[in-house]
């Protein structure tokens, strides 16, 4: 629950005297609870094209808050909570929607053969642990929450260049395994390359995650489908036993050459350890299988997060190195930064930006991905909550609901809209009410998800 703070009564009182404090209240209430929300200046006209009449006019200036307010829309919950938790919630019915249907996905999905995959990074050098037997390489048994999980034993011996340069090379290597594991299906099933797409197609959805020890590694629900996707059944050969095989080949197989540094040239792979598991539908979980709710809530949970999280870094990018002095960071993380920053300044490594990322360690790929014929889209899913809340607010309004138009309607609008970006966040008067309206928004993100 959001903490409290002392109101600021002069600036609540000049928003009182203003006489908008209930419009005001419903343009922060539709914020859903965004904590650093973009501040816009302009206009929006609706003009109906068959008569030239006006519509509905939009000016900026004329809200309570003197400008229009939008949504971050950011997917880190360190950055804003609200917000990432729209996205996180957004993944879930993304990956749902490719498990067991629906969002204008065929419900056949649930019955094509599918897999969960983790895909680790190589070793860098030994790091503080877990494993198994209890205790660490450093003779110490190291409680779960432990600040020293994930630190290379031997700060001086472990391997900062490669791995800055694995996060920076991790996307390129899953473009690889994904054309390898087509391959291998296809060598599997006795097919051609050019054959396979005529019978079957792989469809993913992965997302990144951070280990404690900075490297980047991947969770993907990889499935099987006919040649035309989700909405065609699989041939007959297409099995999960099939499909793992080839996951796990494909993964061998795959490997990307990196930039020659100092002499030295890199090569990159994934780790050993590679996790693949078959996805049970809820219907028939015996407590031991791996249930679509459970894969569907696992990835969503690492999509709203960075490295931050796992290796305590930072979330935003770093303009100067020596802002690196006065942060609060580990000492590895600080490493990582500076490597980064170290590389990013040589010619040969530019194409990759390494400095722009340094905060993410390296990596600049995007957190989660996905084939087109998964499921819906991201996009999808925030045109259509941002449909439900326009009528939501007409019906607030007491405005008349159109009716849908139908495909073959003649009658059409032009929207002319014109926004130029003003700042970002709110007053101190606008923050102590929207934390105020903080449960309620919270309890509308509850309804809408149910909708």
């Amino acid at each position: 629950m959001p903490v409290r703070t002392p109101p600021p009564v002069k600036d609540l009182a000049d928003l009182a005297s203003l006489g908008t404090m209930p419009a005001l209240l419903r343009q922060l209430r539709g914020l859903g609870g965004c904590a650093r929300p973009i501040r816009l200046d302009g206009h929006r006209t609706t003009v109906d094209t068959a008569t030239g009449q006006i519509l509905s006019e939009l000016q900026a200036a004329d809200l309570p808050a003197g400008h229009l307010l939008v949504r971050c829309n950011n997917r880190r919950t360190t950055r804003c909570p609200a917000c990432a938790e729209t996205y996180r919630r957004d993944t879930y019915h993304l990956i749902t929607a490719g498990l067991r249907g629906g969002k204008g996905t065929s419900d056949q999905v649930a019955t094509h053969p599918r897999v969960f995959a983790t895909f680790t990074a190589p070793s860098f050098g030994p790091v503080h642990n877990r494993p198994d037997s209890g205790r660490c390489r450093c003779g110490v048994q190291h409680p779960e929450d432990s600040s020293e999980l994930g630190t290379p034993l031997d700060l001086e011996r472990y391997d900062y260049e490669a791995a800055v340069l694995w996060n920076a090379h991790a996307g390129a290597l899953w473009r690889r395994f994904s054309i390898y594991l087509r391959r291998e299906i296809a060598k599997r099933a006795g097919l051609t390359q050019r054959e396979f797409r005529h019978h079957a197609r792989v469809s993913f959805a992965k997302v990144a995650e951070y280990q404690k020890r900075g490297a980047v590694h991947f969770h993907a629900v990889i499935r099987l489908d006919g040649p035309d996707g989700g909405d065609t059944p699989p041939p007959a050969w297409a099995t999960v036993d099939l499909l793992a095989d080839a996951i796990r080949a494909a993964a061998q197989r795959a490997e990307i050459p990196g930039p020659v540094v100092d002499s030295r040239a890199h090569a990159f792979a994934f780790g050993r350890q590679l996790d693949i598991r078959p996805i049970r539908t809820a219907d028939f979980d015996d407590g031991a299988e791996l249930t679509e709710r459970a894969v569907a809530a696992y990835i969503a949970k690492y999509a709203t997060k960075g490295a931050e999280t796992a290796t305590g870094t930072l979330d935003r990018p770093v303009k100067f190195l020596a802002e690196l002095a006065r942060m609060a960071i580990s000492d590895h993380a600080r490493r990582m930064i500076r490597t980064a920053w170290a590389l990013g300044g040589r010619r040969e490594l530019e194409d990759l930006r390494l400095r722009a990322w340094a905060h993410m360690l390296g990596f600049r790929g995007h957190f989660s991905t996905k084939t087109r014929r998964y499921s819906t889209t991201l996009g999808a899913l925030r045109t259509a909550r941002a449909e439900w809340r326009r009528l939501q607010a007409a019906i607030a309004r007491g405005d008349e609901v159109p009716e849908p138009a139908s495909a073959d309607s003649d009658e059409t609008t032009l929207v002319l809209a014109h926004w130029s970006f003003a700042g970002t966040g709110l007053t101190p008067g606008e923050e102590w009410l929207a934390i105020s309206l903080a449960p309620a928004a919270h309890t509308d993100l509850g309804e809408e998800e149910a909708k």
